[in-house]
């Protein structure tokens, strides 16, 4: 699902040759951008990620890829334009967005509800211009089928830290990925940056890297 709100490279507008700004703290966004050769530095947001009432998974998630893109881009300024880009993934049982386990037994218990059946990852990208504050964005689902795993093989997987700070308790792209049987859509995209989707919206918004 892609929107888009205007923008472009009007004639006049002075485009910054410097990189992309990544507005997430994220390891797995870095590494992803790094391996497309994308130059970028990160920016961190700021924002509270906590869901509004009754807001559905991908609203969230698509509200919190924007909300992270805006805050960066504004403290980027207006004198020159500079392209950010803000993400956030959410993981989907049972129509319900499953976020970072608080704890170890949290970790467990959210991988027991993923485990033995399928889900959806969601992952929601926002590219935002900070001369004009416009902003494109996209989101992406994938679908995962899990094996089904026993308690002590889930808490020996938490043990070894990876879910801590995943949503939805596990890292495909690492031990985790041994209890996975099936992947529908965009692997990057459940890592937590669609890559091939993500070059795209780019591309489109005259990012100077990518042309």
């Amino acid at each position: 699902m892609t929107a888009c709100s205007g923008i472009g490279n009007p004639r006049g507008v002075r485009v910054d040759r410097s990189p992309l700004i990544l507005a997430s703290a994220s390891p797995r966004r870095s590494e992803l951008l790094n391996r497309a050769g994308i130059p970028f530095e990160v920016r961190p947001a700021e924002i509270s990620e906590l869901g509004l009432p009754d807001e559905l998974p991908v609203a969230l998630a698509e509200r919190l890829a924007q909300a992270k893109a805006l805050e960066v881009a504004r403290q980027a300024g207006r004198s020159r334009r500079r392209f950010v880009l803000g993400a956030d993934t959410v993981v989907v049982a049972d129509g319900e967005a499953l976020g970072k386990p608080r704890d170890a037994d949290h970790a467990v218990e959210l991988l027991t509800r993923l485990t033995g059946r399928s889900h959806i990852v969601v992952t929601a990208v926002a590219l935002a211009l900070s001369d004009t504050l416009q902003i494109r964005h996209i989101s992406v689902q994938s679908q995962i089928e899990m094996r089904a795993v026993d308690r002590d093989e889930l808490v020996a997987y938490v043990a070894t830290g990876e879910s801590m700070d995943k949503a939805g308790a596990y890292a495909i792209q690492g031990g985790a990925r041994c209890f996975v049987t099936r992947i529908c859509g965009s692997e990057t995209n459940v890592i937590g940056l669609p890559l091939e989707e993500t070059l795209a919206l780019l591309s489109e918004a005259g990012f100077p890297a990518t042309r």
